[in-house]
């Protein structure tokens, strides 16, 4: 079984479909940072079923949905599928190729699916369970991972070691069936409550159906009563009903009335209205006509201003005359500045021609002097650069003798800083023997600090157990005291009189003293025995004599109070004969006893219920209670209620009353409440101890905590400073190797220098010469030069003064060239500018005479229009006015509307007060008739058919099926006396339940049903406890088998990892495979700690990965994906980490992110992930045994 493709579409940066297709073997995925690398650890984890956000480096589970980039808009779901190729049939599914995909939706829904079959994430949990993979993802180290491992407690370094092994579905099995006993148990207890409250409802259910039919008769009294009442109280309102909806008849033809009053008002103002809205659109035509006219008079007006305004500025303006010199004039001038021009013109040619000669003449001199330059250069070159020679070879020796000096200092230095090197190598070893030491210090020996701490913890774990013990002691107490509270509330109101005796008791009390049950104390276990053969005196109440017995039973007639009984006292005084009887019949004390003998105290009261059980014997049961009647008992009374004499016999009932009974219970019940409140003092008290024991533990712990926290944080600086020491201890030896080589090395340079000086020597002696030779054809060339410069400087000379007379007389020129024209063109632009004044004097004068046409014309113009505006005026007035005389009748109009509708709306206030008596009487009726139905169960109508006032009424009592019924006329006083003497007949029964016959029935079925199902829980119960202890003993075996592997794995694992070094794994509880946590031992070499926070990042990172290698070796899975978890390591631990990858690769497919070349070595495909600069991540793949083929 391997991972074969992964496509993940809209998930965290990849927005497009992306398919990866996975290789057996190791697959490394690689990219630059930030390129979405991780989100396919993220995409593996999430479709397996991860299910917190925080896991997928995330806020909140919807940040996996792609989130848009400026190019690109978000998308609204993230789904991604994976292919598992399961051809060895690793999970338990008839596919050789099984798709697990998972849709989530930004709207917040999701959806699982397995070969396109809609799922439940349990079912894809269930799926891959079976092949070591769980909620842990211990198969997938993403970033942190390792971290993760070290920093979790033993309980969670268990369950990953519980998932590989396929313990969390047995886990699952038992936390099910743990979950089902919990609610069973609920279900147990309901049922046998219920099943017990069914058997003590049995009996009075018997009882209350003999009442029921007692009250059957009076019920037909209380209907008859009642049905006639109701009958004519809904006569009498549907008569009051008939004359209101007589009335409403007359009212609605006064309301026409007023109603067409207010119609033909509203009509008046309506047509009042139409005829002002008629007239407005002439006002408004007359208003914008007036406003028109008035403003073209305006308008006439501003023109004929202006006009005038105009026709006076031209008017005012005086002809320009110009007065400077004449055109003729210019233009005579014009032609004199031509002569001048010309003759200029041919003096220029001249000066030209004898500039050109000097300038040959220069020409020629500066070429004679710059042969002779160029051979006084030649030889100084070959002068200089034989001088040059010489001073290179100078100069090397200068370096070379340089470079001698700094090598012999520097061979100095180096010596000197060697010497340094070795000094703090010295020093450095001693501080980290002495630093060793102190480590050994505080770690060897019993670790006094630790026991005490474990010590420590213990006192508090114990603390806390006895305080959480005597919270559930609490909790016990108080439930026990409110159930016993609860019990003995039941039993007080089940005790309370239901006869006459609560009436004698309450209201008449002269010379009660209390009910007999109160005053009386039975042996327990007799109660039922002795109630029998009271024969219901138990629930009289006591009176001092008879005479006020007498005036109590008289007292009780007269205010028809019911049924009574009375226990009148008695002196100390009895003879009975009742052991006698019971020796005849050779019984014992446990079968039967004298009744009086069971009474306990020595009261009045006692005495008197001795008086009246004398001569009665108590029995167990019904045989001996024949053996005491054969042995002449005069009365025997059985513990299942049966009473028997000589004369009568009577009993049979299942359960009875049970009055003492009920009110032991009620006695033991306050005593078990009096004992329960004082448990749960004592446990308030217990509770305040338990903290207290609690503090001193916690505060102890704590003490002890901060000792070791500071003696760890003291080892951890210690290991921090060796860790220093070492490193310059191994620099300090590096350095003095480094010094040592580059003392050879200069010494050699040395060498190679002094023979490189020899040699510079002698060529400095061979390349010097004599130089003289050289000097005298310097001389010669230098005279020879200087004559030639003079004649060059006198060509020049000639130059330049024949090159100034060319430009002085080319200024000349220029100067007067302009002048004729200038002249010429001011003498033409003067000539234009008068006769452009002439132009413009005959405009102004054509002007001003249309601006006084103008101004005449719009005299006339303003005086028409103010005549139009005084006529529109009139109008308008005229037309306002009778406009005026509208509104005003169109008020008065509004005036006859509103006073019909005020007429109207007090009309509308009596229409509606008769109309609330009318519905307030249909509501009468209406109640009434629902009455008839709930109370009676018939209609109105048939009711009053029935029942009416016409109707005569039957005598009930005095008629029986042979006669016919008596009959007399209704009287509603007769019968509301009738009423109430049945419902007072009634009330003197008690509580009836007139379905007593009905419920027995069904609540004798329901007690069969519930016992069945009682014996059917108890069996599951036993079914469920046995399916735990197996799966108990299952993950006994199985962790127990898992642990010792992945612990002798990782005994392999570390050494390898930790050359010299040593690790294991050790459980906390070891008595207890099922709960036990797990710790991790690590020793790396050359060190004697083994906490886990004392070591270096990279020793943290190769124990966690040792960890879960171990795991993967002793318990493998399918696949595994690692996230960079090599990236801290260096290429040794690299090495050592490849070579257990590759021994993976055997039994596991490998998904690895990296960025180490060796890594990407062993890789039998290569995925690139690159991210374009949408923010997009993009995938190549590459097989590597293809590159290699090729």
């Amino acid at each position: 079984m391997h991972l074969k493709t992964l496509t993940l579409r809209g998930f965290k940066s990849f927005a497009s479909a992306t398919t990866l297709h996975f290789e057996p073997g190791i697959n490394c995925v690689v990219g630059p940072n930030g390129s979405g690398k991780s989100n396919v650890v993220d995409a593996l984890a999430w479709v397996m079923g991860e299910q917190g956000a925080k896991n997928l480096r995330g806020g909140q589970m919807t940040d996996v949905i792609f989130a848009g980039t400026a190019s690109r808009p978000a998308l609204g779901r993230a789904e991604v599928s994976l292919t598992i190729d399961n051809t060895d049939g690793a999970l338990p599914i008839d596919y050789s190729e099984v798709t697990i995909s998972r849709t989530l939706f930004r709207a917040g829904g999701s959806e699982y699916a397995i070969n396109g079959t809609a799922c439940r994430l349990l079912d894809i949990q269930e799926l891959l369970s079976d092949t070591g993979m769980g909620r842990q993802m211990h198969v997938i180290i993403g970033q942190g991972k390792l971290d993760q491992v070290l920093t979790a407690t033993p309980e969670d370094r268990r369950s990953f070691i519980e998932e590989a092994a396929g313990v969390l579905k047995h886990r699952r099995r038992k936390e099910k069936a743990l979950h089902k006993l919990d609610a069973m148990q609920a279900n147990l207890t309901r049922i046998e409550d219920l099943t017990a409250e069914l058997r003590r409802q049995l009996g009075p259910l018997a009882r209350q159906a003999s009442t029921a039919r007692r009250a059957q008769a009076i019920q037909q009294h209380v209907f008859d009563a009642r049905a006639r009442l109701l009958a004519d109280d809904l006569a009498q309102a549907q008569a009051r009903l008939t004359t209101q909806t007589t009335n409403e008849e007359t009212l609605t033809q006064q309301r026409q009335a007023i109603n067409q009053a207010v119609i033909d008002a509203r009509a008046d103002v309506e047509r009042r209205e139409a005829e002002l809205a008629q007239s407005a659109p002439h006002l408004n035509e007359l208003n914008q006509t007036w406003q028109r006219v008035t403003s073209l008079a305006e308008r006439f007006s501003s023109l004929r201003a202006l006009a005038k305004e105009r026709q006076h500025s031209l008017t005012a303006v005086a002809p320009d005359i110009h007065r400077g010199e004449s055109p003729e004039s210019m233009r005579q001038r014009a032609r004199a500045a031509r002569v001048e021009e010309n003759d200029l013109i041919q003096a220029v040619q001249q000066a030209s021609d004898s500039l050109t000669l000097a300038v040959t003449q220069r020409e020629q001199a500066e070429q004679k002097e710059r042969g002779i330059d160029a051979e006084l250069a030649l030889l100084n070159r070959t002068i200089a650069d034989k001088r040059e020679a010489s001073a290179r070879l100078v100069g090397k020796l200068a370096t070379v003798k340089s470079r001698l000096e700094s090598l012999s200092a520097e061979r100095e230095r180096v010596v000197s800083t060697a010497a340094d090197a070795k000094k703090r190598a010295t020093d450095a070893g001693e501080q980290v023997a002495r630093l060793e030491q102190d480590i050994v210090a505080h770690t060897d020996g019993d670790d006094t600090l630790a026991i005490e701490h474990e010590e420590a913890a213990k006192d508090l774990a114990s603390a806390q157990e006895k305080l959480e013990q005597a919270r559930n002691n609490l909790s016990a107490a108080q439930h026990q005291h409110v159930a016993w509270q609860t019990k003995a509330e039941t039993l007080k109101m089940s005790l309370a009189p239901e006869d006459a005796t609560a009436w004698a008791i309450n209201e008449h009390r002269m010379g009660i003293n209390g009910l007999v049950r109160d005053a009386i104390h039975v042996d327990a276990g007799w109660e039922a025995g002795i109630e029998a053969a009271m024969l219901g005196i138990a629930e009289g109440a006591v009176v001092d004599d008879v005479d006020l017995a007498i005036d109590a039973l008289r007292a009780a007639r007269e205010a028809e109070a019911g049924h009574v009984q009375f226990l009148i006292k008695a002196p100390h005084s009895l003879t009975d004969h009742t052991d006698e009887v019971i020796a005849q019949a050779a019984v014992s004390e446990r079968e039967a006893r004298p009744a009086s003998a069971l009474i306990r105290g020595e009261d009045p009261v006692a005495w008197a219920l001795r008086r009246y059980l004398m001569d009665t014997i108590v029995a167990s049961d019904l045989a001996i209670a024949r053996k005491l009647m054969a042995a002449g008992a005069y009365r025997v009374a059985t513990l299942a209620g049966d009473v028997i004499t000589q004369t009568s016999a009577r009993g049979g009932e299942v359960e009875h009353k049970a009055t003492l009974a009920r009110q032991a219970f009620y006695e033991d019940a306050v005593r078990e409440a009096e004992k329960a409140r004082d448990a749960e003092a004592a446990a308030n008290a217990d509770i305040t101890e338990a903290i207290k024991a609690r503090d001193v533990a916690q505060e102890s712990y704590e003490l002890v905590s901060a000792q070791l926290t500071s003696r760890d944080s003291h080892i951890a600086a210690v290991s921090a400073q060796l860790g220093i020491l070492r490193q310059t201890l191994t620099a300090a030896h590096a350095e003095q190797e480094r010094y040592a080589q580059r003392i050879e090395r200069i010494d050699d340079d040395i060498t190679t220098y002094r023979e490189e000086q020899a040699a510079l020597d002698a060529e400095h002696r061979q390349a010097y010469d004599d130089p003289q030779v050289h000097n005298n054809r310097v001389t010669e060339l230098a005279s020879a030069r200087e004559q030639a410069h003079q004649a060059t400087v006198t060509a020049r000379t000639n130059e330049t003064e024949a090159r100034l007379a060319l430009r002085t007389k080319e200024e000349r020129l220029r100067a007067v060239a302009g002048r004729a024209d200038a002249l010429e063109n001011t003498a033409q632009s003067i000539q234009a500018r008068i006769d452009q004044e002439k132009r413009a004097a005959q405009r102004r004068a054509q002007a001003s005479v249309v601006a006084s046409n103008v101004y005449e014309y719009a005299q006339r113009a303003v005086i028409i229009a103010q005549r139009i505006v005084e006529q529109v005026e009139r109008e308008r007035t005229e037309f306002n006015e009778a406009h005026a005389r509208q509104e005003s009748e169109m008020s008065l109009a509004r005036r006859r509307l509103d006073s019909a509708l005020q007429e109207q709306r007090i009309f509308d206030d009596d229409h509606h007060r008769h109309e609330l008596l009318l519905a307030e009487l249909q509501l009468t009726y209406k109640q009434l008739a629902e009455r008839a139905i709930d109370d009676i169960g018939m209609e109105a109508e048939t009711l009053i058919e029935e029942y009416g006032p016409h109707q005569p009424v039957r005598d009930l009592e005095n008629s029986d099926d042979s006669e016919s019924i008596r009959q007399y006329p209704y009287v509603r006083a007769e019968q509301e006396k009738r009423l109430a003497r049945a419902e007072r007949d009634l009330a003197k029964l008690g509580k009836i339940n007139p379905l007593a016959l009905e419920e027995h029935a069904a609540l004798e079925e329901r007690h069969t049903y519930l016992s069945e199902q009682l014996a059917d829980l108890r069996q599951s119960r036993a079914d469920l406890l046995q399916i735990v202890r197996d799966i108990d003993e299952r993950v006994h075996e199985v962790m127990t088998s898992a642990f010792t592997d992945v612990a002798q794995a990782f005994s392999e694992i570390f050494p390898r990892l930790f050359p010299g070094g040593d690790g294991r794994l050790v459980l906390t509880d070891p008595e207890s495979i099922l709960t036990t946590g797990i710790d991790i031992e690590a020793r790396p070499p050359g060190k004697r700690v083994k906490r886990l926070s004392l070591l270096s990042g990279g020793e943290r990172s190769l124990t966690a990965i040792a960890f879960l290698v171990a795991i993967f070796k002793a318990r493998p899975s399918p696949f595994y994906v690692m996230d960079e978890v090599e990236a801290a390591l260096d290429d040794v631990n690299l090495s050592r980490l490849l070579d257990i990858f590759v021994e993976l690769q055997e039994n596991s497919q490998l998904l690895v992110i990296t960025h180490h070349k060796r890594t990407m070595e062993i890789a039998d495909a290569l995925y690139g992930v690159a991210m374009r600069e949408g923010g997009i991540t993009t995938v190549i793949s590459q097989r590597l045994k293809d590159v290699i083929e090729v």
